[in-house]
Parts: structure tokens; sequence; C-alpha cells
């Protein structure tokens, strides 16, 4: 299969629009070509497209940045002499000077397929910000590693952050360039907007179900995203980052592994099955242990859980399910351990005065389920299954492969 970024390079029909026009580049780490070629580099030594400046997303755009919530500065390329704005620095919305220095940017940006995973609320910011400049926008598509299903409660009005950029759930099951065209039409969007789609893309075939398994290097999208085991538990895991559990960052496998000093992961994976087993199909639970080198928890000895999706004759594309996975192991700590100091209180993502777990959710629901000692697994379901079929209907004209 192709992505968008290596049909552009090997097809001089799909460039020529951008003959002649000043074209700017939205990227990260793992905007690489097959043969892992950074897609700045890869543009810039074609004859016929001149590159005039280039934008980093969080983490930036040669990925330097390893912790959450880090700042990245504007910088000069120093092998290309391009200008290279930080849209996770002094702004998180491209300035009019930025959108100066081009006519048409092409964003090549690896998402991993969740609502709070920054860079589609970078892409709604450039789309926003090209129709008010009347700049034109191309998505150099790529997959989604963790696929076409969806889960996990709508983002609520007035819950919108840079974590929410709009009312979609936490797994929206869109490629970059289909959700280009989602923001465009409910945001009510006036830009010129293509997509250089994928070649051969199949989202529902084993074993990759979404990530061409094989086929195509993994590069670190951000630093703590380091294989597509972490990208299908992310919907799920990334709750984390709102609680005083850690999620493994410090550890070898970030975000796919959870736990505190304070806790007993056996007992938590016992009462997990004991709650809703039928939450728990499509991967296996493993107790651990885990002393994380940064972060949460550094330098102690912490007991929890890892959630594993590596093996075929486990794990089960259709059934798994991370973000009532991950809720659940709240709600299993909050019966064992009912006085826990669970929620962290930080303004997460420059989002003051709300509780981290809320905004990552895009509402109070998920804590207040977890936090009410009579609210059943059924009952969650009951606020969620009406907010992921309203999805389904309202996405399917987007679909693109």
């Amino acid at each position: 299969m192709k992505f968008g970024i290596d049909r552009l390079l090997e097809d001089a029909s799909l460039r020529a629009p951008l003959v002649g026009k000043r074209v700017a580049l939205v990227a990260h780490p793992a905007s690489v070509t097959r043969d892992l070629t950074h897609s700045l580099d890869a543009l810039a030594a074609l004859g016929d497209i001149r590159v005039t400046a280039a934008f980093g997303p969080q983490h930036g755009m040669r990925g330097e940045k390893q912790d959450n919530m880090v700042e990245s500065a504007d910088y000069t390329d120093p092998r290309h002499g391009v200008p290279v704005f930080s849209l996770y620095g002094d702004v998180r919305r491209p300035s009019g000077q930025m959108m100066s220095t081009f006519d048409v940017v092409l964003i090549d940006l690896q998402d991993l397929g969740c609502r709070i995973y920054t860079f589609i609320t970078t892409l709604l910011y450039m789309l926003e910000a090209a129709a008010e400049h009347g700049k034109e926008v191309w998505v150099l598509d790529r997959p989604n590693p963790a696929g076409r299903p969806i889960e996990g409660l709508t983002l609520r009005a007035g819950w919108e952050s840079f974590v929410g950029a709009g009312p979609m759930p936490m797994r929206h099951g869109l490629t970059l360039g289909e959700l280009g065209f989602w923001f465009i039409e409910h945001f009510k969007l006036n830009v010129p907007y293509r997509v250089i789609e994928m070649e051969g893309y199949k989202p529902d075939a084993a074993p990759g179900f979404g990530w061409p398994i094989g086929e195509r290097t993994w590069v670190n999208p951000s630093p703590n995203a380091p294989n597509l085991w972490m990208a299908r538990a992310y919907a799920g895991t990334v709750m984390l980052e709102g609680a005083t559990l850690s999620e493994g960052r410090g550890t070898t496998r970030p975000l796919e592994i959870f736990g505190a000093p304070d806790i007993d992961g056996r007992l938590v994976i016992e009462e997990m099955r004991k709650l809703a087993p039928h939450w728990l199909r499509g991967c296996v639970l493993r107790e651990c242990f885990f002393e994380p080198t940064f972060h949460k928890h550094v330098k102690q000895l912490c007991s929890g859980v890892q959630i594993h999706t590596e093996d075929p004759a486990h794990y089960n594309h259709d059934a798994f399910k991370p973000w009532r996975v991950q809720a659940l192991a709240f709600k299993a700590i909050r019966n064992l351990y009912p006085s826990y100091d669970l929620w962290r209180d930080f303004p997460y993502e420059y989002a003051f005065g709300k509780l981290p777990i809320d905004v990552i959710n895009g509402s109070p629901l998920l804590r207040e389920w977890v936090d009410d000692s009579n609210a059943t697994p059924a009952d969650l379901d009951a606020l969620t299954l009406p907010d992921e079929r309203a999805w389904a209907a309202e996405r399917a004209k987007h679909l693109l492969y």
C-alpha cells in the first residue's frame, strides 16, 4: 500500500496544482516516506515544489520534546533554511504572519485515532485559519492505527479544548483526511480542501486492522507512542493523564500499563472481571510491576496492569473496548479503595478550572459514573451507546476507504 506522501512524491500529476505556489508542510517525526525519509526533506528535494515554511505540532517537528505539555519554539530549519513555526508554543492557532508564508499547506501527520490526540485539533485550527486567510489545505492521508471501531462518550457543548476539537467520541475511527471533511461540514468552513488518499488501504483487514503490519515501519508520532499496541489501548489509557495512577511514562511501555504504589494490580483485575467481564473481551490483562524513571511515582515500585493486544490468538479487534477497559479499572479501584485520591487537579492542556479527567472525556459524565457507588456498567453503556450509534451514522458519508 501507499501513503499519501508517497503517492504525491511518485506522481507528478498529483503535484501539478502546486507548481508555482508557495507550499508549507505540517509534520512531525512520523511524517516519513516508505524509505523513512522525512517528508520535509523529500518535498524539498523535488524540483517542482517550492517549500517556503513548515509547522510543528505538539512535541515539535522533529519530536524533540519528550514529556507531555512541553512547548516548542519557532526556529529556522538548518538544512533547508525555511522557518519552522511551532503550533505548540506561544500559540496553538497559526497567526496571520505565519499564514502569509504560503499559498497551500500540506498536512502530513500520523494520527492515533483518538479525539484527545492534539494533532487533529491542529488540523482543525489550520482549516479555520486557511478559511480566514484564503489558503488551501491538502491532507496527505495516513492510516488510523486504531482502525474503524467507535467508542466513548461524545464531547458535550462547552467542553471544547485543545484535546477536544469537536463533538465526537473518544475513538472516532476516521483517518486524518476523512476527519478534515467532517470538520469542514460540522464547522461550516469555506476552505479549498483536498485529500491525497492512500492506495490499497484496508482498515478492516487482519492482522493490523488499520495499520499495515509488515508493510510499513512504525515511527513514534509522539515520544510516548512507541508501537501499535499503545495505539490500540490509547483511547482508554489516555484517561490516566487525568488520574493519579501512572500511565507508564518513564517506562518502556507507556500507555499500555497503569498502576501505583498503593494499589494491588491482581485485585484490580479480579474486581474488573467481577464487574463487567463482557467489557474485557478482545484483550488480555496481566498483573505487572514497574518503577517509573520519571513522571508520576518516579523511582517507586508500582503494582499495576498491562493491557495486551499483541497476540492475534487473544486480540479481537471488534470486541476490544479500550475506553471501557480503562473506565472499568477506575471503577474497580474506586470499589476496592473507596477513599482513593484518584483524580488529578491541574490546568490540563490550558483548560483552567476543570478537572483533567473531565477535560479528557469532554464532560464530567465518566468521572461521575466512577464515583457513584450505585452506578453499574449498564448505566455507562446507557449513556455511551447512543453517542456511538449517532457518530457511526454521522461519519458514514466521509469514509474514503
